[in-house]
């Protein structure tokens, strides 16, 4: 059967050595003939039928395995392979073995780099869990593998042996793909959950199995005689292990220390290294295993740290972005639907995907209710295991060409492989959504927030720049020994399509290991950073994260991660940063739209933080800091959420805090105060915005009095009003302000068009951090001081359906105003 299908043994192709390169067109030459048009052609042609499913798998958020596959597909003998022009002109037979090397060669670079960026350490701290999950996931479609391999068995070739076949089989089904697992981890928002942790630590494991049971497959395939051959291939294959650990990884280690911190690596090594992945595949496949299983193994043995930083940085775009789709394509292009014919072997083929699904989801809800899982999770586990991806298709590929699958089973095996890797993502978007079990909580302002319980703030931090200025308002927030500072750091990193694995895996417990790569490295900066902060600070607790995904969703990370951790308040860095020459210039767009996301969707108040510097301050012996820090009141509840901020790093011994509060004069009053927010019309409002502005007004008067009554003699604090009729009175009055503020607290002002703010916000450059904050914020504003923009929570929309407090209250937030401590509120427009 397979000498039927496999058509290329069919033909005896004559190639021409000279046909290389072409005289040219005008010459009368068609490009096509020749060897290397062809080939450039050909890579053109994958790279763009690749890139065209990419954007149309986009919005279903499949990996990109599947759109490599389905373009080799649909240039393949299944779609435009049917048109006999089509396929002897663009894919003659003659090409087939420049293309399948070039290909092998991305492969073997491909898997190398896999290797490089795979944590063998991390294996030593897999718990009991993970690796139950691994074996669940792999013994049951295992079997299921075997069930299957005897009803293909009479379509096989009779003189391969049983035991291969099933080992084939049973791999293909088995197999978890790392890589891919943590993309799709990182597209769902599950790698900091305890589910994804799992997946992941599970999935580990099994890839390294997957590869010790290809090795064992192929050196079983390979010998006709299956005792004495398969014996010394097997022995050769753990010889060659052996050496790469204790010889090459070594050496590496040796490069590694010879080269200063710092430097870059000599080209003279890299180019060693690089070749010394070309010799590891030549030797694995003159020993009898796949030229894959050495350049995995050789990637193995370079130790983490700057060298495989170095090499992935050279090496991955090139590889992942031309030649491995080569090899997913090849794939494609040998797959052949049109010979799955026949209701039954569609019935297989159904019935597998089903049994093989199933039998990981059985395993691992067995661990789960061994180890008291919720079922759900046991299931979305399940799922998440059958992930495939690179090593599956190495699989049906090798097999392919020890004919241990026809062209029928083969085009079988990669419909499964597609079908099982793209219903995880949609399936787990239906069954497992971790918002389900998300608690509300009480304390989402800091004027809710109690002066003697722990103060929870969850930082966000693109680059290392925004640190130090994030350590010292964190600083300056006193932390005290009745009123603690839990701060969670989250690192935010685009994930893009080149992310590694291992970064989306990065795990702040390993802090030891050297980073991998530029975004791994600023990861190990900003934690060492903030960790050594802890060290040296009293009454502070940080706990590092890293949110990677894409930048359109990355707010729901940072919201996600605030409910989760029931934080009162989130600090955002602004879009832009301070120039040399005191300008404002804007680093990164994204960060303005993340910025504008996490406003409108937050569960607490947020902090915009304009960072120009708040290191300049005399840092005394004894943490002692000096801060000048300036509130500007007008009144809203931003402005009271404002105040509040700087009321609690006012009792800091280091810090002097100005209150600024602007009073309307007698004109100014006679001008309404209007309302921004979406009231739903067609429900009936129950209060009038008259009503409304005077509940403000007297909120507003609450707490200035309590303030006033509370700090009135305390000599660091500098209580100021200002009359002002209009927007130009409130500009002339900040700018008289004095110069020795570190630090303007300015409410965002949502919602209150202020006629003393008039005509400020006509020239507002971004209207997310308000009028006030846009004009500290601005280039022509003449200050050194930073400037953090206050928005506080105001329960709007869905956010206050029935927020239940652990305790058992109802709390529901007015629309503008938050309640003091103690009391119910409802919302105006229920």
């Amino acid at each position: 059967m397979g000498d039927q299908n496999n058509k290329t043994d069919d033909y005896i192709v004559c190639y021409a050595p000279t046909m290389v390169t072409t005289n040219g067109v005008w010459q009368g030459d068609n490009p096509l003939n020749y060897s290397l048009p062809l080939f450039i052609f050909q890579l053109t042609l994958v790279v763009v039928a690749t890139r065209i499913f990419v954007f149309i798998l986009k919005p279903f958020r499949q990996p990109r395995v599947i759109a490599e596959v389905l373009g080799g597909v649909m240039l393949g003998p299944s779609v435009l392979g049917q048109n006999e022009t089509f396929a002897n002109a663009v894919f003659p037979l003659r090409s087939v073995m420049v293309i399948e090397t070039m290909a092998n060669i991305g492969l073997l670079y491909f898997l190398f780099l896999v290797g490089v960026e795979m944590d063998i350490t991390a294996m030593r701290s897999v718990g009991r869990k993970a690796v139950a999950s691994a074996i669940a996931g792999m013994v049951l479609p295992f079997i299921v593998g075997i069930a299957f391999s005897f009803l293909l068995a009479k379509k096989t070739d009779s003189d391969i042996n049983r035991g291969t076949y099933i080992l084939f089989l049973g791999v293909a089904l088995s197999v978890t793909a790392f890589p891919v697992l943590a993309r799709i981890l990182a597209e769902l928002k599950l790698v900091n959950t305890e589910l994804g942790r799992l997946a992941l630590s599970a999935a580990l494991i099994n890839d390294v199995c997957a590869w010790v049971l290809l090795a064992l497959a192929i050196a079983l395939a390979e010998t006709e005689t299956t005792t004495l051959a398969s014996l010394w291939v097997l022995l050769s294959s753990a010889a060659f292990v052996a050496f790469c650990a204790y010889a090459v990884r070594p050496a590496a280690s040796w490069l590694v220390k010879k080269t200063p911190e710092g430097e870059s690596f000599s080209e003279f090594y890299i180019s060693l290294i690089l070749a010394g992945v070309m010799v590891s595949g030549f030797i694995t496949d003159a020993i009898g295993t796949h030229s894959v299983f050495g350049a995995f193994v050789f990637g193995l043995a370079i130790p983490n740290g700057p060298l495989s930083f170095t090499l992935v940085e050279k090496l991955e775009d090139f590889v992942s972005g031309l030649l491995l789709p080569l090899f997913f394509a090849i794939s494609g292009l040998k797959t052949n639907l049109g010979l799955i014919q026949g209701s039954f072997t569609w019935i297989i083929l159904l019935l597998v995907i089903f049994l093989a699904c199933i039998g990981k989801v059985v395993g691992t809800l067995l661990v789960a209710l061994f180890y008291q899982m919720p079922i759900h999770e046991g299931a979305a586990l399940g799922l998440l295991m059958n992930t495939k991806g690179l090593v599956e298709m190495v699989v049906l590929n090798v097999g392919k060409d020890q004919k241990v699958f026809d062209e029928e089973a083969f085009a079988v095996m990669v419909i499964i492989t597609l079908i099982m890797t793209g219903i995880i993502v949609p399936v787990i978007s239906v069954i497992y959504r971790p918002s389900r079990n998300s608690i509300y909580y009480k304390r989402r302002t800091i004027e809710i927030s109690k002066s003697d319980s722990e103060f929870r703030v969850l930082v966000c931090v693109h680059t290392p720049r925004n640190v130090p200025t994030m350590i010292n308002l964190l600083e300056a927030s006193n932390p005290t020994k009745n009123s603690p500072l839990c701060v969670y750091v989250l690192h935010l990193v685009e994930l893009s399509g080149r992310t590694s694995a291992m970064l989306i895996v990065h795990n702040t417990a390993k802090s030891d290991i050297p980073a991998l790569n530029r975004s791994e490295a600023q990861s190990d900066h900003i934690i060492k950073a903030f960790e050594n902060y802890e060290q040296h600070a009293s009454f502070i607790s940080v706990q590092p994260l890293t949110a990677i995904s894409p930048y359109s969703t990355m707010h729901e990370d940072i919201c996600n991660l605030a409910a989760d951790k029931r934080v009162s308040l989130i600090i955002v860095p602004f879009h832009k940063q301070q120039t040399v020459d005191g300008g404002m210039e804007a680093t990164n767009m994204a960060f303005r739209a993340i910025n504008q996301n996490v406003l409108a969707n937050a569960p607490c108040s947020v902090g915009i933080l304009v960072d120009r510097g708040l290191s300049g301050s005399n840092r005394l012996a004894g943490n002692q800091v000096t801060h000048h820090v300036a509130v500007l009141f007008f009144g809203g509840p931003d402005d009271r959420e404002a105040l509040c901020y700087g009321w609690r790093m006012m009792e800091h011994p280091g810090i002097s805090l100005t209150i600024m509060r602007f009073v309307p004069s007698d004109q100014a009053v006679s001008d309404p105060m209007r309302q921004q927010h979406g009231i739903i019309a067609d429900e009936p409002r129950v209060l009038t915005v008259q009503t409304d502005r005077d509940i403000q007004k007297q909120l507003d008067e609450k707490l200035i009095h309590e303030f006033r009554v509370t700090c009135g003699d305390n000599d660091s604090v500098h209580y100021v009003e200002k009359v002002v009729s209009n927007g130009e009175d409130t500009v002339q009055a900040i700018r008289t302000m004095d110069d020795i503020h570190d630090l303007f607290i300015v409410g965002r002002g949502q919602g209150m068009i202020s006629p003393l703010t008039a005509g400020i916000t006509d020239w507002s450059e971004c209207p997310e951090i308000g009028a006030i904050g846009d004009l500290l914020a601005s280039s022509d504003f003449a200050a050194t001081a930073s400037v953090l923009v206050v928005q506080q929570y105001v329960g709007e929309g869905s956010q206050c359906e029935g927020l239940e407090t652990p305790n058992g209250e109802d709390y529901i937030t007015d629309l503008h105003s938050t309640p003091p401590p103690g009391h119910k509120a409802f919302s105006l427009g229920r």
